[in-house]
């Protein structure tokens, strides 16, 4: 999901006007965020190069993970491979599906003096077109499955490290495939709710994208459509939080006790390497993902009870940060996959390693030279 890069905000915090007596002088300056200086700065360079960026990233990360896969294709990591190469392609697929619609609205924007074509007269439109309810339901079937993805990496690394016995029991290639299976079809029905009634898509400032209804206009539906979305991607954020702590706890505990022989050692070193890629994913997720669905819940209730005009311009532009925000995780995603492997995290180990050790030696040689100097008074003293 590419969303507005490099926005003028200049609009955000526009003043509303001190009374009724002149609200009709200044109808045509006050209400219209979107003026024409401002939508005419709107120019699609920065939203492509991220863009751009977020595919070279997505594709390597996916070169990465396939050739990996090819070497432990039978050992108990492929299963984790496997959703990783999925969530990388979902992340692909929801960078540029979505950033294509967003990237052609700009440049409508940047083309006509008016601004994109979601604006009339100032407004955004109030009937979003086929392509904004399209764009709409990518927003939310792309944001839930990387999050419902990366809760059943953690649920299945869990339950590999904890009890591997019922993991190699469980968890197989046919049953891995029916679990993604379900994932996309459970993100793509809470994305086609809004064309069932439950919800609405429109049109979000600056005109750009669209998302959840929760601006203007909030219905008890709208409420509980975004509540419904917010509920299961911080339930999978939770769920995944969970899931890597009980699988660090158990790899620190058998390192502390040493138990694994040398071939063990080998496995919970891939153990180790999957559970930090994962602990990765989700500090990701959480910090890029949050704003949206906590400023999407709370602008949606205070519309919905009418207490968000006074300050609409301020949660448009938390709206606009949190969207921004959600679409860096999936530019994110694919470094963890980059530079968490085993092979960056031995250099990472040694490097840190050895700059202990020099700093070590040169506190003990300091230490040295203090007692040696000290030793040396005292002899002077005696004689």
């Amino acid at each position: 999901m590419l969303a507005m890069q490099r926005n003028n905000t200049s609009g955000f915090f526009a003043s509303s006007p001190p009374s009724n007596h002149n609200v009709m002088a200044k109808e045509p300056a006050v209400g219209s965020v979107f003026d024409n200086t401002t939508v005419s700065t709107n120019s699609p360079t920065v939203p492509g190069i991220t863009m751009t960026l977020g595919i070279i990233f997505n594709v390597v990360a996916l070169l990465i993970l396939a050739n990996a896969y090819k070497r432990f294709r039978r050992r108990s990591k492929a299963t984790f491979l496997f959703l990783a190469s999925c969530l990388v392609s979902t992340d692909l697929a929801g960078h540029v599906i979505p950033g294509a619609l967003v990237l052609r609205r700009y440049s409508a924007g940047a083309v006509n003096s008016n601004g994109p074509p979601s604006i009339s007269g100032g407004e955004l439109k109030s009937d979003p077109d086929g392509s904004c309810l399209f764009l709409g339901g990518c927003m939310v079937f792309f944001g839930l499955c990387p999050l419902f993805l990366g809760c059943a990496m953690a649920a299945e690394r869990c339950l590999g490290v904890s009890r591997p016995l019922l993991h190699a029991r469980l968890v197989t290639t046919a049953r891995t495939k029916m679990a993604l299976a379900l994932i996309w079809l459970l993100a793509l029905g809470v994305a086609l709710l809004p064309f069932f009634g439950l919800g609405a898509y429109t049109y979000q400032y600056p005109g750009t994208w669209c998302f959840i209804r929760v601006m203007e206009g909030t219905r008890a539906t709208d409420l509980v459509f975004v509540a419904l979305f917010s509920g299961l991607a911080l339930s999978s954020l939770a769920f995944a939080f969970v899931c890597n702590t009980i699988s660090g706890i158990t790899l620190v505990r058998a390192r502390l006790k040493k138990k694994s022989c040398s071939q063990r050692g080998s496995a919970r070193s891939h153990d180790t390497e999957m559970v930090v890629q994962l602990v990765g994913i989700m500090v990701a997720s959480w910090i890029c993902w949050s704003p949206l669905l906590v400023f999407g819940l709370i602008s949606a209730t205070r519309s919905y009870r009418g207490s968000l005009h006074p300050n609409i311009d301020t949660y448009r532009a938390l709206m606009v940060t949190g969207v921004r925000m959600a679409t860096c995780n999936q530019i994110l995603d694919p470094w963890v996959y980059i530079l968490l492997r085993r092979a960056i995290l031995r250099k990472i180990y040694s490097i840190t390693k050895r700059q202990a050790s020099l700093r070590g030696s040169m506190i003990r040689s300091f230490r040295w030279e203090v007692s040696s100097l000290q030793t040396s008074e005292k002899h002077n003293v005696k004689i």
